[in-house]
């Protein structure tokens, strides 16, 4: 909503500066969003009149001009404006003025030709980002007075970002009743005089939608003067709430929209074959609108018709069919109330919106309907003059305003603000609400502009906004205020995000909507959770896995050139549709080099261990066993399952080829995916003393199968036992000569100390012995 101060202030003028106006406005809830100039800042420029115009004798394009500003004697000025004429009055910047972008007005000589000042056009003093000459102004414009007072241009231009509950703001009037609320002043709101009939003459109206649209009048106009312009205070007060003036007819229903928050709408009535019928569109009607959109009518949408045809979209838009032109003489105003639930969606399902849809789609003041035409009836008059017939009203069953009950003592509670039963009434009233008091409760009924005031904590909004949210004092808590103990077996989500971030990650979010083609690829997922209403034909389903995510996030940073990605997200997914099963996954991500580009180190591509190395680190202290499995999405021979304490948590592996080709990745990235709930339990850290004496190492050489796993000899070992080990670490795998062929060597590393003493050859022999028994165990030999 966006309205001139001065308008406001004619209806409510609290001693605020602007500034002011506007803190006090976005704190009660209504948002300034904007607050700009009506005009850049100019100085000395007056109305002035052009009293002769005389060819330049050395320029064709020019012309001297003899001008009155007001003065003993007239000036002479040199202009080169197609439109200058003798007669008219014109902006004159007088010499020692400075015009917008500080252009200074200074006396000059141009072609030889003295000029004491400037003609100015409205985009030379920015008011109009166009113009095609001098700014003409009204035939009465006071000579010699400032432009600026004449123009009132020291205004402020207020936009309000309004919540869609807050449709009663969408007027002056509205905005009016909340500042005075506010500030407690008067209000002065304009005079609505019921303009008696002079004719008799009507048109019928019966209304067929039930409680879509319970009120409905219009009335007659005829003989009204299609010429008539626009008085220029109207003109102003439209073009500052950004509406283009169009002619006096359309400009005066904007205008009582933008005054009294009635959207109204004006039929050529010799258009009209009959009388008016508000019913719901039949099947397979048609209407072309004022925007020349044509459109196959729903049965859901409500249309006026005149008893034959549709001839406007209810709420929406009027059809050409029945729209005013320059031959109209007689008019039919109509003015009604649309049930918001009937209008909501209709305009942007058909790809376009309007003020009018705005408005009803959020609640109109159905109360509005007959004060609104009265004042768009006495406006018209006033300006086009014509004979008024009846007004001719059909009411059916409106709106219930049901009695909200509010407890003082609830307030107290909710707010932390003890006020007395009276004072919250009395900041009720001024809101407009009818209020009463009877004990601890105070009994509300909701006019007919507040549709949002419907329980209890609506009321407690009001009073705080109109109180004053920053008035509310700021106290501290009642309760003693302690640190809840830390498990030392727990750890939050945070914490793995810290993990990754100093692994190089970085955190990406996506939308829990995504690709159903995603699904099918990616996760295997042939039968995701499907959205009824997706906000996007390609966010269709609820994700079962956050690779989709990742992937798309990882294109489009390729897109941008990138050569090195690391991404990781913590979200939920969602499986099946009766049970709604939503875990906490943490997925990664690693594309392209393994390290940053360096002088140090060459250049290597990141593979599986490197982002197998990150998962530990996520997973540690405690130590998870990998498994190699297929994954839909994976490289068969290059992906593994993640498995801790006996239970599968989640996966690792390199995309599949033929998904890094089909989603144009260069290089198949390395992936991962986990619970995250399995993650956030850990082993207590227990204080161990560090040993004096030096650790035993020894060397083992395995051979093994060549489709034995590391994991399964890791197993066995763990499985041992054997208290003086400290670490087993595997360090070379070799294939070649004096290994058998479908054979491997393994070297293990094995640390082995005692904290207390140094250990024996006895103990030592002892423990490997011990660990070659586990390993032959698993079918593996001592190298020779």
């Amino acid at each position: 909503m966006k309205f001139s101060e001065q308008w406001l202030r004619s209806w409510a003028n609290p001693q605020l500066e602007s500034e002011a106006l506007a803190h006090l406005l976005t704190m009660a809830g209504l948002e300034v969003e904007e607050a700009d100039p009506a005009a850049p800042a100019f100085t000395h420029v007056i109305v002035a009149e052009v009293l002769t115009v005389t060819r330049h004798e050395n320029a064709d394009r020019l012309n001297v001009c003899t001008v009155n500003v007001g003065e003993a004697e007239p000036i002479q000025i040199v202009c080169g404006a197609p439109n200058v004429a003798p007669g008219i009055r014109v902006p004159c910047a007088r010499v020692g003025a400075v015009l917008p972008g500080d252009f200074k007005i200074k006396q000059a000589k141009v072609r030889g030709v003295e000029s004491n000042g400037m003609l100015c056009s409205a985009k030379e003093l920015g008011v109009s980002e166009e113009s095609s000459g001098l700014l003409v102004l009204p035939a009465d414009a006071p000579v010699g007075v400032a432009l600026r007072e004449y123009l009132n241009l020291d205004d402020t231009l207020l936009t309000l970002k309004l919540t869609p509950n807050r449709a009663d703001c969408l007027s002056i009037r509205g905005i009016a009743r909340e500042v005075a609320a506010l500030t407690g002043v008067a209000q002065t709101p304009v005079e609505i005089t019921p303009v008696a009939p002079a004719i008799d003459d009507a048109i019928s109206i019966k209304l067929e939608a039930g409680s879509a649209c319970p009120r409905y009048a219009g009335r007659i106009v005829r003989n009204i003067n299609r010429q008539a312009a626009t008085p220029d205070w109207m003109k102003r007060r439209l073009e500052r709430s950004g509406i283009r003036s169009i002619s006096a007819v359309v400009d005066i229903t904007n205008y009582v929209m933008l005054e009294l928050g009635q959207p109204m709408h004006a039929f050529d009535a010799n258009k009209l074959q009959g009388g008016i019928l508000v019913r719901f569109a039949r099947e397979g009607e048609k209407l072309t609108l004022l925007n020349g959109k044509e459109l196959d009518l729903a049965t859901d949408m409500l249309v006026i018709t005149d008893g034959t045809r549709p001839v406007a979209l209810a709420g929406i838009m009027g059809g050409a069919n029945s729209e005013i032109d320059d031959a109209s003489t007689d008019i039919f105003l109509e003015s009604a109330f649309f049930a918001p639930a009937d209008i909501a969606g209709k305009a942007r399902r058909l790809g376009f919106s309007s003020d009018a849809s705005h408005r009803f789609e959020r609640g109109v003041d159905f109360g509005n309907v007959r004060p609104a035409l009265e004042r768009a009836t006495q406006l018209l008059v006033d300006v086009c003059g014509g004979q008024v017939g009846p007004i001719v009203e059909q009411v059916a069953e409106l709106p219930a305003r049901k009695p909200v009950a509010l407890r003082v003592s609830r307030v107290a509670k909710v707010l932390g603000l003890t006020l007395p039963g009276d004072e919250v009434l009395s900041l009720l009233r001024r809101l407009g609400l009818s209020a009463e008091l009877a004990g601890d409760v105070i009994t509300v009924t909701p006019p007919s502009f507040r549709f949002d005031l419907e329980i209890e904590e609506d009321l407690i909004e009001e009073v705080a906004r109109v109180y004053g949210y920053d008035n509310i004092p700021t106290r501290p808590a009642a309760s003693r205020i302690a640190m809840l103990p830390q498990p030392g077996n727990a750890r939050d989500k945070f914490s793995l995000k810290r993990i990754l971030v100093a692994a190089g990650y970085q955190e990406s979010i996506n939308y829990s909507f995504v690709e159903e083609k995603w699904e099918r690829e990616l996760a295997g997922n042939t039968a995701p959770v499907k959205l009824i209403n997706p906000i996007a034909s390609q966010m269709s389903v609820m994700r079962s896995s956050l690779l989709g995510g990742l992937v798309n996030a990882l294109q489009y940073n390729l897109n941008r050139k990138a050569e090195r990605v690391r991404l990781f997200e913590v979200g939920r997914v969602f499986h099946g549709v009766t049970a709604q099963v939503q875990p906490e996954k943490i997925g990664g991500l690693a594309w392209g080099t393994r390290d940053p580009e360096q002088w140090a180190a060459a250049k290597a591509t990141v593979d599986f261990f490197d982002i197998k190395a990150d998962v530990e680190a996520l997973i540690a202290p405690r130590v998870a066993e990998f498994r190699r499995a297929s994954h839909p999405a994976l490289h068969p021979g290059r992906s593994a399952e993640i498995v801790l304490d006996g239970i599968v948590v989640g996966w690792l592996g390199e995309l599949h080829p033929q998904w890094t080709q089909a989603y144009e990745l260069g290089q198949s990235p390395v992936v991962f995916e986990l619970d995250a709930a399995a993650l956030l339990s850990v082993n207590p850290v227990r204080a161990k003393a560090v040993s004096r004496v030096q650790a035993v190492r020894r060397d083992l050489a395995l051979v093994v199968d060549e489709s034995q796993s590391l994991a399964a000899l890791q197993s066995a070992f763990a499985a041992a036992k054997q208290p003086l080990v400290t670490a087993i670490e595997l360090f070379d795998i070799y294939r070649g000569k004096g290994v058998p062929e479908g054979k491997k060597s393994l070297a293990f590393k094995v640390l082995m100390q005692d904290t207390l003493k140094t250990l024996t050859d006895e103990e030592v022999d002892a423990t490997v012995t011990a660990l070659i028994a586990a390993a032959q165990a698993c079918g593996a030999t001592l190298r020779a």
